[in-house]
């Protein structure tokens, strides 16, 4: 797998040399090169690497990829990012190719939305909301979820989200892959502001500095869905799972 982050200005520096160092892939500059223009440079590339990050506008991209699409399950893998970090939008071969699971680790890098479009990722209905002490071994975080989905299938499953100070956990990674489920991070302002009304745990306001980590972060990831299972503690994990409401599409 080679990855590669193109940038189309050098204000875009900073994240993308972050990017590219988390990654392990190529940082590409054009505006170095006074030769050919950034999209001719860009389309020689183009598949050279498997999985792209372009820190560009949208429309930028779309222009940039005009004619180098084949099939999606031989093109590379290509997540869009604004410069600001704030989105990370899977633009081609989402499912088959990894853009979905690129977009996810961008996306826990740089605190980013990772805004999944495609369908194999809508159907799943359930969130998961994950806290667990430190060191908790994937094992561990397994019997607390599967506890908590009372039966329900993993599969069911579209995500879990966690509190960004999590979000090199071991344990927790290990059962993401396990399952290959991606990981959503928030924030610990963005849990703290969503003004959360359930019972606070005094051990996680003493350390980590918010009332609870496993409801609001799923009900943040999940922001129309509703709480089916509070939480659940289960020796030092806790699981809340939020289901998508569909009523709106009616």
């Amino acid at each position: 797998m080679s990855r590669a982050v193109w940038l189309v200005r050098a204000e875009a520096l900073p994240l993308g040399r972050k990017l590219a160092a988390a990654l392990d892939a190529q940082l590409y500059q054009p505006w170095l090169d006074d030769g050919a223009s950034g999209r001719e440079q860009f389309r020689a590339a183009f598949h050279l690497h498997s999985h792209w990050i372009l820190i560009m506008a949208s429309g930028i991209a779309v222009r940039y990829l005009d004619g180098l699409p084949q099939s999606k399950y031989s093109d590379p893998a290509v997540v869009v990012m604004d410069e600001a970090a704030r989105f990370a939008i899977p633009l081609l071969s989402g499912h088959e190719g990894g853009a979905n699971a690129l977009a996810y680790e961008a996306a826990r890098l740089t605190g980013a939305v990772p805004a999944i479009t495609t369908a194999t990722e809508a159907v799943k209905p359930l969130t998961l909301g994950i806290g667990c002490r430190r060191g908790k071994s994937a094992e561990a975080i397994e019997l607390a979820v599967r506890q908590a989905l009372a039966g329900r299938p993993l599969s069911d499953v579209r995500e879990a989200a966690t509190i960004d100070l999590k979000a090199d956990e071991a344990g927790l990674l290990e059962f993401c892959r396990r399952h290959a489920l991606p990981l959503r991070v928030i924030a610990r302002e963005d849990v703290a502001a969503r003004g959360w009304t359930g019972a606070p745990s005094d051990w996680v306001r003493q350390n980590v500095g918010v009332d609870g980590v496993c409801e609001p972060c799923a009900l943040i990831a999940s922001p129309r869905g509703r709480l089916i299972v509070p939480k659940t503690a289960v020796d030092g994990v806790t699981v809340a799972v939020v289901e998508d409401r569909v009523e709106w599409l009616a």
